[in-house]
């Protein structure tokens, strides 16, 4: 029987991998998980009281594209937090979690070939959120991993890329705060990145999932800076979630916001596709993307979480202190070899800095990195973790 190639090629994804890598060995201590960005903060307390208040629409089809409910309240949460007015029933739609909404609008809007003929180019930042990858090829295109370093502040230097590169690019993925550095677009990056969207002819895919998980003030959004330069709508595709909001990553509830063109391919491609959330738990999406007092609360844990992490590093090498996120980009000599060190002498999870890259011209920019989760409940067991993996490491 014939397979398809066109996966071939991807890595196993980076949890297996994980667990490939651990296998037969034993925790060396009380195990403190700190691998997927799994939110365990406190859930707001209205979405157990919501599901069994609604639990008969368990029974009824739910709306394809959102309740009317629940797009309103989209569009609100955007008007009160970016200041950007958007049609709920042209300009918005509610996603089954984002990295389907990431995954399709890939498939819905890149064309089968660039405005020269050639095969299209997706833009794609390196390290990443593994899906932009496996939509670019899903989608028939060349995917282009653009190094975010350091070096590059932990945003990819787009403009760097070759001529005939950005000729060809359709879509450029940009995730801010980033995953896995926690590094912010300012308005000035979103205004430069929107300028070459404009003059190249690609969209920004802007997946803004942790953009109310932050430091201190709050990032700006890629609508927002689009909206006062009064660029075209239809270059900018921005994708939010509850899961690392509003702590309710089960809930697999997001949204994706865009052009009206733009949003009716995603909407048609959705009709054939897609799966629509319950009504129950479109009911609770409702009432979470109204409520800030929950969000407040959970951010305040983060600081705290932040204060405690910048204290045990302040003397690792090259600490970057994250302004957004809740995710700890630590530098160390090999990435799968510290990992291993961790958990066979503490008990400690982290994941492996090059699972979440990949190698181009023989260099995988997250190889020399763990990726370090600060989702635990709370303070006490982050601050056990963040110390057993400092003294098994700096020793």
């Amino acid at each position: 029987m014939n397979t398809p190639e066109r996966f071939s090629n991807l890595p196993d994804y980076a949890f297996p991998r994980l667990r490939k890598l651990l296998h037969g060995t034993e925790p060396g201590g009380e195990v403190v998980d700190m691998t997927i960005g799994e939110p365990r903060h406190g859930m707001p307390g209205f979405v157990a009281p919501v599901v069994a208040q609604t639990v008969d629409e368990f029974a009824k089809y739910p709306p394809n594209e959102g309740t009317p409910e629940l797009k309103a309240a989209i569009s609100g949460w955007i008007s009160r937090r970016y200041g950007v007015s958007l049609d709920p029933e042209t300009r918005v739609m509610a996603l089954n979690g984002t990295r389907e909404g990431l995954f399709n609008a890939c498939l819905a809007l890149c064309p089968e070939r660039a405005a020269n003929g050639d095969t299209p180019t997706v833009l794609i930042p390196n390290p990443f959120y593994q899906v932009y990858a496996v939509a670019a090829v899903a989608a028939g295109a060349e995917p282009v991993f653009v190094p975010a370093t350091a070096e590059t502040g932990f945003l990819p230097d787009f403009a760097s890329l070759p001529e005939d590169v950005l000729a060809r690019a359709e879509i450029a993925y940009l995730c801010s705060p980033s995953n896995p550095q926690g590094a912010v677009a300012d308005a000035l990056y979103w205004r430069e990145l929107i300028g070459m969207a404009e003059g190249y002819g690609f969209r920004i895919f802007a997946d803004e999932c942790y953009s109310e998980v932050y430091r201190n003030a709050p990032p700006p959004g890629v609508l927002q800076v689009a909206a006062e330069m009064g660029a075209d709508p239809e270059k900018i595709v921005s994708f939010h979630s509850l899961s690392k909001r509003s702590n309710l990553p089960g809930l697999r509830s997001g949204f994706v916001a865009s052009g009206p063109a733009n949003m009716a391919e995603i909407k048609r491609l959705r009709a054939y596709a897609g799966a629509p959330m319950p009504l129950p738990l479109q009911r609770v999406a409702e009432l979470a993307w109204c409520d800030e007092a929950h969000v407040e609360e959970s951010r305040a844990l983060y600081a705290r979480k932040y204060a405690i992490a910048d204290e045990i590093f302040a003397t690792w090498p090259e600490y970057t202190p994250p302004q957004g996120g809740f995710f700890l980009w630590l530098k160390v000599d090999d990435s799968e070899q510290a990992t291993l060190k961790l958990w066979r002498e503490t008990g400690v999870k982290v994941l492996p800095g090059a699972y979440l890259g990949r190698e181009v011209a023989g260099v995988n920019p997250g190889a020399g990195y763990i990726r370090v989760a600060m989702v635990t409940k709370d303070t006490d067991e982050l601050q056990d973790g963040l110390t057993r993996l400092r003294d098994c490491l700096a020793g």
